[in-house]
């Protein structure tokens, strides 16, 4: 079985640590990459790590990783919550996908609350700040390399 992993970015995103670092802090997604790419090393995982404002192009990575990939995580940002054609890409695949909010969405505007992924997700991790990328790719790492 492959090690990849594919993390997965949604909007804004590459604004981490600029855009409101009251809400989502001052950590930025060079950061989170970093954090990841160490992590992946310890458990021998290829990271495959992208972020994208264009829908398109996380549903072309996803469709890459199905074939590529032993799972991924994915921050939608906003697509979280208006995009079914994530969830659809998200649903042609057959392995663990866990979704991560770097805040706690339940505690902030009604129209967070709601997560199309979330109907795929096998986990979500919210509320965690960046951290919560690092326990995403603990958990796949023990689905992974769990006897089949």
């Amino acid at each position: 079985m492959t090690r990849t992993i594919y993390v997965l970015n949604g909007p804004n995103l590459n604004l981490l640590g600029q855009r409101e670092p009251e809400i989502y802090g001052h950590e930025t997604l060079a950061d989170v990459e970093a954090s990841c790419r160490r992590l992946g090393a310890e458990f021998e995982l290829d990271i495959r790590f992208h972020q994208s404002n264009a829908e398109h192009e996380i549903i072309d990575w996803i469709h890459e990783a199905r074939t590529a990939a032993s799972g991924i995580v994915i921050n939608p940002g906003a697509f979280t919550h208006t995009s079914v054609a994530i969830l659809d890409a998200l649903n042609a695949c057959d392995f663990p996908v866990f979704e991560v909010h770097i805040t706690n969405v339940h505690k902030r505007e009604a129209f967070r609350h709601h997560s199309y992924v979330s109907h795929r997700a096998d986990g979500v991790i919210a509320g965690f700040g960046t951290e919560g990328y690092t326990m995403a790719l603990r958990r796949l790492t023990t689905l992974i390399d769990a006897p089949q």
